[in-house]
């Protein structure tokens, strides 16, 4: 199993990185937030997945370990696969996942898309306790609406959009709701600045 990957980050794209390891540039799949934390040329580091498929080897990439463990286990559910895994932790945190499923909030699972009511309550009855417990601190810290607003907008410009074009994709996304931006939000919101910046550029 390849647990994680270090090199010079090559390229960055809408839902992969390149990373290239020894010469050789690795294709790794990741959530709109980790790839936020790299920057081409620059060194990165991701904690890593290896699903191997009869016609492919998938690299899924974590910004850490606690990322890689959840992605994991969440697959252990039937008709959970290594995209929709993926996808829900492009949603939620780790913890996050841990809370809907202790407090089998199927209304937060079902804001991944491609999880339906009854796959929610399939995750929540066969995960059980795998995930184990959110941490005691998690979601306890209060941050502005304008500092999680504020760390979209740096993470679409660590992606290399310009300043102005990022506060306007944010603006968009969140059609000037005043409604504060929780943590647990920020990489949905991000990942719908991306489509919409992607739009704009096609």
């Amino acid at each position: 199993m390849i647990a994680s990957v270090y090199g010079t980050v090559l390229a960055v794209r809408l839902d992969a990185a390149v990373v290239e390891v020894g010469g050789v540039g690795l294709l790794v799949q990741a959530t709109p937030a980790t790839l936020a934390g790299l920057r081409v040329g620059q060194p990165g580091r991701l904690f890593t997945s290896l699903v191997v498929r009869e016609d492919a080897l998938t690299l899924f990439g974590f910004a850490d370990d606690d990322e890689r463990d959840v992605f994991e286990a969440v697959q252990t559910v039937s008709g959970v696969g290594p995209r929709l895994a993926l996808a829900m932790l492009a949603v939620h945190t780790p913890d996050g996942l841990r809370r809907a499923v202790a407090h089998e909030d199927l209304a937060a699972l079902m804001r991944v898309p491609g999880i339906g009511r009854k796959g929610a309550q399939r995750i929540v009855l066969e995960l059980g306790e795998r995930l184990g417990a959110p941490s005691p601190t998690a979601g306890a810290a209060v941050v502005s609406s304008a500092d999680h607003r504020e760390q979209v907008v740096e993470a679409l410009v660590g992606l290399g959009w310009p300043l102005r074009a990022a506060q306007d994709a944010v603006a968009s996304v969140l059609d000037g709701s005043p409604a504060p931006v929780g943590a647990e939000e920020v990489p949905g919101v991000l990942r719908a600045a991306l489509r919409s910046l992607g739009g704009a550029r096609a």
